[in-house]
């Protein structure tokens, strides 16, 4: 119960009295509050010179009873009076030395009381023994010096026991223990026990009403202590500041953030009246109500609240001041105390807030909001006018390839160089801003001549793509533009909006870096994709897609080495859909994901039913890569079919490096984790291709099929492109793949430079599951193809004779060029051996073998080889006599 009662809180126990139980244990007992620690120390404190009164009194009865019979000083110890004297000065001496040292010993009080209890104890009992050795001493005093000594001890004792409850009940004890030793008159005994209980009464009550005050003390000490820690956490958080001033209007306290803004002490302001230190802001709305308010309050001694104020200062302060008036018991005016606010940060961030919420932040241009704000006044003016408005939205080519590869604060330097070459060419025809990222908006009220406007778009095409040099760097980017002009009053914002986003879009879709002009056939256009995308949505579910393969074949060997997976779109009304249309349609709708599992596990389950050496290739688009979740859903593909994992590759784009690179990088981990295959698609058609095979852990380059078709053609330079990405792709251990191979020249080629694998319509089109299965079945495939951007060859086949291995066999040309032919032949041969054939009729050429494979190979001529001399006529006999030819040395001819 006593825990109870202590952990109510500090305020209810301000007003509460101490018990008689508090009383009597409180200095005994472990303090249970840091108030009743301070308390306790502060009691003990009381007993300083307890030890050095009783040491006074027993000293001066001990020099006493010396001087009035010296002859007790030579009695035997037994008998001696001053024995229990000078004990009792000892047990004095060390009581005095336990309190003087008590904070350097550490003693806790409550071990001081008790000690004190023993000591007036003890003390008691050596000063009864003390008078008891006088009583029955031969030299005895007398009975009214040993009354008076015993009085003495007693009324010294008491004094310093009234203090403490335990303490006095001690000395009552000695005292009523004293008495009846001493007399035995029961008179004597009572009156004794009668002052002793009173002793006692009134050391309790005593104690109850110091315990009692003390704690109240140390309560509103304590809460002072924390309203001034209030006070200074208050103003040193520069959040406000207290004023007060007298009755006569002069300062008497001002905290020292108000002295500060005058740039001086707070002495110095103190005994100024408080009036001249402001003047009301006459920029206020309400300056005349504050100024009545302020001057009224005070006059009137009124309170008041948050009347703004300007300081008398030369620098813009400004404050917001609440004040209440002082009055004592009696109604007389003391003065004014209040809190003030600075409010100068917060009337300069309201300003700032009001320019952002108005102009970029980046740029200084006027932002979304401003410039709508513009367009519906140029509209508005345009009217009344009857002048017609335009508007150019503008979009950056190639931004975010910069703030991608350079970083931001290259990308937002870029974009402050580009709002200065805005408002250059805008001039005085239109207001320039930005929208956000890399978008800008232009109106231009009264200018609707078309000549001008395709002037001025022409001239910011070609200002915004000349080159920048920020930081070192030389930075190069595009804009394209969309043009909507606007009728006056008929033409509303939204509208010219949307036409002018029409048209851009439609820029963009010409190639960058043009401008356009809004059409009404846009929004045709617009509500045709519309409506594409909304059947796009419904594509899956009506099972409108499926998967064609398309055959990727080992370039030396004509093995089927995988199939890539191509999605197709068979729509119901428009018949087959091109995937270059409805793919972008798809990453921008947020259907390329549903697709692209789609395309993955229809993949994948088809691929299960194929030999185990071919592979399955499937498409991964950005959007796809940069799903945290996609490396969740190929393992559980893998794992739903069964499915190696070294069979699935994916085919990455350069796209995805344009995401955030340690998210990249992490897919990038997680997906070679799998046991996947990773392929970088179109390569060579990005801007950092090298720094990607760099950082990311690829397995093959698939060489893009714009550096293939046409590769053999000796007017372009493709060849040596292509072999250098082989170069490269030898060096990281890396297959390559060429796209897009449909003739045998670029087949031959393509073989020549050490690709290691051909994809193309030379060994076939994108097939139906069925027919892939079989082809995959079959393990090979035969190139079947045209061969045009070559020279002129005869179809016809040749039969000749040559020197393979040693032996002399027969063996027949077909596709005969001018560079080379393809041969048929039983005899096994190896690319790069050298051969002399002996063509029927036309005479022997020189050539070497470049490729080989069962029953065929092909072989490219030295030198340029004549068609001209296949038109000469062979014999007309049935048989020919197949000769031995003169290059044939007699000893290497086969018996």
């Amino acid at each position: 119960m006593r825990r109870a009662r202590f952990a109510v809180s500090d305020g209810d126990r301000i007003n509460e009295r101490a018990s008689v139980k508090d009383a009597l244990t409180f200095d005994l007992r472990a303090p249970e509050t840091i108030d009743d620690e301070n308390l306790a120390a502060q009691r003990v404190a009381m007993f300083d010179l307890a030890p050095a009164l009783l040491g006074a009194t027993h000293l001066v009865w001990g020099l006493a009873c010396l001087l009035l019979h010296p002859a007790a000083a030579g009695a035997s110890l037994s008998d001696n009076p001053l024995v229990p004297v000078v004990a009792a000065l000892l047990f004095d001496g060390l009581a005095f030395a336990a309190i003087w040292y008590r904070d350097r010993t550490r003693v806790p009080p409550r071990i001081l009381s008790w000690g004190l209890c023993i000591y007036i104890g003890i003390s008691g009992a050596l000063w009864m023994a003390y008078g008891l050795s006088l009583s029955t001493s031969s030299h005895a005093p007398g009975e009214s010096f040993i009354a008076l000594a015993f009085g003495a001890g007693l009324s010294a004792a008491t004094i310093v026991s009234i203090s403490s409850p335990p303490v006095a009940i001690v000395n009552a004890l000695v005292a009523m223990a004293g008495a009846t030793a001493v007399s035995r008159q029961p008179e004597v005994l009572a009156g004794i026990t009668f002052l002793a209980f009173v002793n006692i009464a009134y050391s309790v009550a005593g104690a109850r009403t110091v315990l009692t005050n003390a704690r109240a003390r140390l309560q509103l000490e304590a809460q002072a202590r924390k309203a001034l820690q209030f006070v200074d956490e208050f103003e040193n958080s520069g959040r406000g500041w207290f004023w007060e001033t007298n009755n006569l209007g002069t300062l008497s306290y001002v905290s020292q953030q108000l002295a500060d803004d005058f740039k001086c002490n707070p002495e110095d302001l103190l005994g100024r009246q408080f009036t001249d230190l402001l003047s009301v802001d006459s920029g206020s709305p309400d300056s005349l109500r504050e100024e009545r308010t302020l001057g009224f309050h005070l006059s009137a001694r009124f309170p008041f609240s948050d009347v703004i104020v300007r300081a008398a200062s030369d620098e813009d302060i400004h404050w917001s001041l609440s004040g209440n008036p002082l009055f004592d018991g009696r109604g007389r005016f003391l003065g004014f105390r209040g809190i003030g606010t600075d409010l100068t940060e917060q009337r300069r961030s309201e300003q700032e807030i009001s320019r952002l919420a108005r102009f970029d932040s980046l740029t200084g241009l006027p932002n979304r909001a401003l410039m709508r704000q513009t367009l519906d006044e140029a509209l508005r003016n345009a009217t009344n006018r009857r002048k017609g408005c335009s508007l150019f939205l503008i979009d950056l080519d190639r931004f975010k390839n910069v703030n991608d590869t350079l970083g931001h604060p290259i990308g937002d330097a870029l974009l402050r160089q580009v709002a200065d070459r805005l408002k250059l060419v805008m001039g005085d025809h239109g207001q320039v801003g930005r929208l956000g990222g890399d978008e800008f908006k232009a109106v231009l009220p009264g200018t609707v001549e078309t000549g001008l406007l395709e002037s001025l778009a022409r001239t910011l095409i070609e200002q915004v793509s000349r080159p920048y040099m920020i930081e070192g760097h030389r930075v190069v980017i595009g804009a394209s533009v969309g043009v909507a002009i606007g009728d006056p009053g008929r033409s509303c914002a939204d509208s010219m909006i949307r036409n002018a986003d029409l048209a851009l879009y439609a820029a963009k879709a010409a190639g960058r870096g043009k401008h356009c002009f809004y059409e009404a056939s846009m929004h045709s256009e617009a509500t045709d994709r519309q409506v594409l995308e909304n059947d796009l949505r419904q594509a899956l579910e009506r099972q409108e897609m499926t998967i064609a393969y398309q055959p990727i074949v080992r370039a030396a060997s004509e093995e089927i080495s995988g199939f890539e997976a191509l999605v197709r779109w068979n729509h119901p009304a428009r018949g087959p859909i091109s995937p270059d249309k409805f793919i972008g349609l798809a990453e921008e709708c947020g259907m390329i994901g549903k697709i692209g599992e789609f395309v993955l596990r229809s993949a994948v389950a088809e691929a299960a039913q194929w030999p185990e050496q071919v592979r399955i290739a499937v498409n991964l688009s950005p959007i796809q890569f940069n799903d945290p979740h996609i490396c969740d859903t190929i393992a559980a593909v893998l794992a739903d079919f069964d499915f190696k994992p070294s069979r699935l590759e994916l085919e990455i784009t350069e796209g995805v490096f344009l995401a955030d690179s340690d998210a990249t990088a992490g897919t990038f981990a997680r997906l070679k984790s799998l046991g996947v295959r990773l392929a970088l698609d179109d390569f060579g058609t990005g801007y950092s291709s090298l720094g990607y095979l760099k950082n990311a852990p690829f397995d093959k380059i698939k060489i893009d099929q714009s550096f293939v078709r046409g590769a053999a053609s000796t007017t372009k330079r493709n060849g040596a492109i292509i072999r250098a990405i082989v170069t490269l792709a030898d060096s990281l251990d890396m297959d390559t793949t060429a796209e897009g191979v449909e003739t045998h020249d670029d087949l031959f080629l393509i073989r020549e430079l050490g690709v290691s694998q051909v994809q193309g319509y030379i060994f076939g089109k994108p097939m139906p599951a069925e027919e892939a299965r079989e082809l995959a079945n079959s393990s090979r495939v035969e190139a079947d193809g045209f061969q045009c951007i070559r020279e002129p060859r005869q179809r016809l086949m040749r039969r000749a004779i040559a020197a393979i291995n040693g032996r002399t066999t027969e063996i027949r040309l077909r596709n005969i060029s001018a560079m080379g032919a393809l041969v048929e032949c039983d005899q096994p041969v190896t690319p790069g051996d050298s051969l002399t054939i002996d063509i029927v009729g036309v005479g022997p050429v020189v050539g070497a073998v470049r490729w080989a494979q069962a029953g065929k190979f092909g072989v490219q001529f030295t030198e340029h080889f004549d068609l001209a001399r296949l038109s000469v006529k062979p014999p007309k006999s049935n048989d020919v006599t197949m000769l031995r030819p003169w290059y044939v040395g007699q000893g290497k001819v086969a018996s």
